[in-house]
Parts: structure tokens; sequence; C-alpha cells
């Protein structure tokens, strides 16, 4: 059995593609009488399964799965674990987690050995995610609400940036993301990605400004992200949505036909 000074294990799947960097980061906490919990079983490769299998067993047994949010490479090994294990997937939602075996509302907690773990509803990155927070500790497992390296894709920039400002309310000793090493200036983190999200809005403003007359979502991207690679555009082009769709909303730009966009004067 693990030390209770060892609140947490990090299993590296083996994902890693453009995408994920170096894979995505599979958790297995808690223990005791109410046993271990694993979020985001990422991979069903066999060695991957068996080494979340191992530590769980370390703990006292893997009794339930936790899922921050349905995309392929945080559930891809859900399925096979609960297979081999019969335990239930928890998830937010079973739209955006269809393997889902129970539905979590917002503020649930879980067993954790020591502690408790409490389900966080912060969309953003996609309507359904979770991040989970280690309440005593004051860990957070924020799955793709901010990465340890690189940035993250954004589906609702309104929501996200509530999401951001809902976590810089709370006292952070950690946060473990599901992409990068763990961030341990939490804080400042988060500050960070606000930051960088409003400076990306402005140079959003500021592109629309140079098409009077409007432009697509492509030539956006080709002005704002002329220095990232461009296999990765098509990503930039789903976060510059984004962010038009915020604008949009509040009434700062609008939509013409063929999906030219331009500023609302």
């Amino acid at each position: 059995m693990l030390d209770s000074h060892d609140p947490y294990t990090i299993l590296l799947a083996p994902n890693a593609s453009l995408m994920t960097g170096r894979g995505t980061n599979t958790i297995v906490f808690g223990g005791g009488e109410e046993g271990a919990s694993v979020i985001d079983p990422a991979d069903d490769a066999l060695e991957h399964q068996e080494a979340i299998i191992r530590a769980g067993e370390q703990r006292g047994g893997i009794r339930r799965i936790l899922i921050t949010h349905g995309h392929p490479d945080h559930i891809g090994g859900a399925a096979a674990l609960r297979k081999r294990l019969h335990i239930a997937i928890y998830a937010f939602s079973r739209q955006g987690t269809s393997i889902a075996d129970e539905e979590v509302p917002d503020g649930t907690m879980f067993p954790a050995g020591n502690d408790l773990l409490r389900a966080i509803h912060t969309p953003g990155h996609s309507p359904d995610h979770f991040c989970f927070l280690l309440e005593q500790r004051r860990t957070l497992f924020a799955g793709d609400l901010v990465a340890g390296e690189g940035t993250v894709v954004i589906d609702d920039l309104f929501e996200y940036l509530a999401s951001l400002q809902c976590l810089q309310l709370l006292d952070l000793a950690e946060i473990v993301p599901a992409h990068g090493p763990i961030i341990t200036n939490p804080q400042a983190k988060l500050s960070e990605y606000v930051v960088h999200r409003l400076e990306r809005e402005q140079q959003v403003i500021q592109a629309l400004q140079n098409f009077p007359t409007g432009t697509t979502v492509a030539a956006l991207v080709s002005v704002i992200y002329s220095d990232v690679d461009a296999r990765l555009h098509p990503v930039a082009a789903h976060s510059i949505n984004a962010h038009l769709r915020k604008l949009e909303r509040e009434g700062r730009v609008k939509r013409g036909a063929e999906d030219v966009w331009l500023l609302d004067r």
C-alpha cells in the first residue's frame, strides 16, 4: 500500500500526438476503505491498462473511473478498464461522454483516502468539462482547462473565461493538468491564461480593423497565427471562432454573408 503522504500517481498515456504533446496524464488517487479512483484512463494499450491497475492495487483497488470530459484522448481506455474491473464510469453528462454510467452534478464529492475530491463544472474547453479538487491538499486536476505546456483549444470563450475566473477564487496549492508537467504557481498560471485570451481578443479586433468590409476566419488565422505550424491552423481556427462568438454575443462584431466577420460599428 502507498504511504498516505503520496496522494496521487500520474501515469502518462501512450497517446502522444501533435494535439496531446507527450500524452495524457492519467491520475490514480485515494485508497483506504472506499478504494481508489482513476481520472481519465486515456488509452486502451495493454501496458497502460496494467499500469493503472497496479497503481490502483497499491491503494486498495480501483472502485471508480472519473472523466474530465469526453474527448477521445481522455476516455480512450475507459471502456476497456470498466470491462476489466467491473466498475462504473462517472462524467458530467452522457451527451459529452456517451460511455458514462453515471452523470455527476457540479459539486459532487468523491472519496479520496484521507481527503475528499470535489467535481467542479468548468465549461469552455468543452461543455461537459470537469476539474477535480482535492479539498484538503488543494490540488486541482484540471483536465484541459489549462496545460503544463502549450495551450488549449477553446470551444466557448465566454464560458472558458468564467471558468478560469471561478478557479481564481480558489486557494490552490498546485494544478495537475491533463497535458504537461505539474503547475506549482497556480494563480500565476490562471492569470496568465486570462491575460493571454484577452490579448488574443484584441488581436482579433485589430485584425478586423484592417478588413473594413469583413473577412473570413481562415484569413484571420493566417494573420494572427502566422508564426504557428500550419498543421495547427485548423485548431487555431476553432479558437478564433470562439473569440468571434464571444465578441458577437457582446455586440462588438457581426457575421455577414458567406461567413464573413466584421466589426459591428
